[in-house]
C-alpha cells in the first residue's frame, strides 16, 4: 500500500501485537509520522522506526486526561492527523453469573471507553478527508460462553465505528472496523484457561494450534502481521469506497 509520507498516523496499543505490527507495516509502506500510544512505556520506547518522526504517548487510553494532552501534543507536533488505528484493548473471561462488576468495568473501560476517546480525538485531529480503522473482534458477533465483557465491548466498538463512518462521510473521512478471530498476540498471556493449556500441552505454540484446530475451519490463527496488512488496506486508497464496513478476518470461525 502507498501512503503520503506527510500523513501522520495515530496508533493505540502500539507497543505489542497488532498495534506494533501495524506501525511497522505502515512504516514499510512509506508512512513517516507516527503518534504511538501505549500504557507500557518501556516496550513503546523499544519500538524502532528508523528515520521516522515518532511521538510516543504513555498512558491509559480510558483516561480523558491522557487524550486532552495527546490532542495538544499531536497538534503541536504534526498539525493534525491523516490516519488512525483504534487498537488498544484488554482481554477478560468468565461466566456472567461469576463476573465481578470490577472485571466488567476493567474490560469495558479500556475496550469501549478507550475506543470512544481515541476515536473522538482522531476525528477532531483529522481536519478533512482521512481514514480510521477500529480493531473490534469476531467475539463481538459470535456469542461464546465466558466472553460477556469482551464480546460486549467489541460489539459496541464495531457499532461505534459505523456511527463514526456516517458522521465522517460528508467530509471524506472513512471509518471501518476489522473483526479478527484468533490472532497470535500477547493478549492470550495471563488468561487462566490459556495458561492451563500451555502447561498441559507443553508450549504456547501448541496451545494456540490446539485452539485453532478446534475452532477454525482454516485450522490456524492469524499472525499480527497479517491483520496489520488488512488494516493497511482499509487505511489506503485501495479501500477508497469502503466506509462503515466490518471486515471479518477469522479463518471461518464465524461460519
Amino acid at each position: 500500500m502507498n501512503f503520503a509520507p506527510n500523513a501522520a498516523v495515530l496508533i493505540t496499543g502500539a507497543a505489542s501485537g497488532i498495534g506494533k505490527a501495524t506501525a511497522e507495516r505502515l512504516y514499510a509502506d512509506g508512512v513517516r509520522r507516527f503518534a504511538l500510544v501505549d500504557i507500557d512505556e518501556a516496550r513503546l520506547a523499544a519500538l524502532t522506526l528508523e528515520g521516522a518522526d515518532v511521538l510516543t504517548l504513555t498512558g491509559d487510553v480510558s483516561d480523558p486526561a491522557v487524550w486532552d494532552k495527546a490532542e495538544r501534543d499531536i497538534s503541536a507536533r504534526f498539525g493534525g492527523l491523516g490516519l488512525a488505528v483504534v487498537n488498544a484493548g484488554v482481554s477478560g473471561a468468565g461466566p456472567i453469573a461469576d463476573l465481578s462488576f470490577e472485571d466488567w468495568r476493567r474490560v469495558l473501560s479500556v475496550n469501549l471507553d478507550g475506543a470512544f476517546l481515541t476515536l473522538r480525538a482522531a476525528m477532531r485531529l483529522i481536519a478533512g478527508a482521512g481514514a480510521i480503522v477500529v480493531v473490534s473482534s469476531i467475539a463481538g458477533i459470535k456469542a461464546e460462553p465466558g466472553v460477556a465483557a469482551y464480546g460486549a465491548s467489541k460489539a459496541a466498538a464495531a457499532h461505534l465505528a459505523k456511527v463514526a463512518a456516517k458522521e465522517g462521510a460528508p467530509r471524506g473521512l472513512r471509518v471501518n472496523a476489522i473483526l479478527p478471530g484468533g490472532v497470535d498476540t500477547p493478549i492470550w498471556n495471563g488468561m487462566g484457561f490459556f495458561d492451563d493449556m500451555v502447561r498441559d500441552l507443553g508450549s504456547r505454540d501448541a496451545a494456540l494450534q490446539a485452539m485453532a484446530t478446534a475452532a477454525t475451519p482454516l485450522g490456524r490463527f492469524a499472525t499480527a502481521d497479517e491483520i496489520a496488512g488488512q488494516i493497511a488496506f482499509l487505511l489506503s486508497d485501495a479501500a477508497a469506497t469502503m466506509t462503515g464496513a466490518l471486515l471479518t478476518s477469522d479463518g471461518g470461525y464465524s461460519l
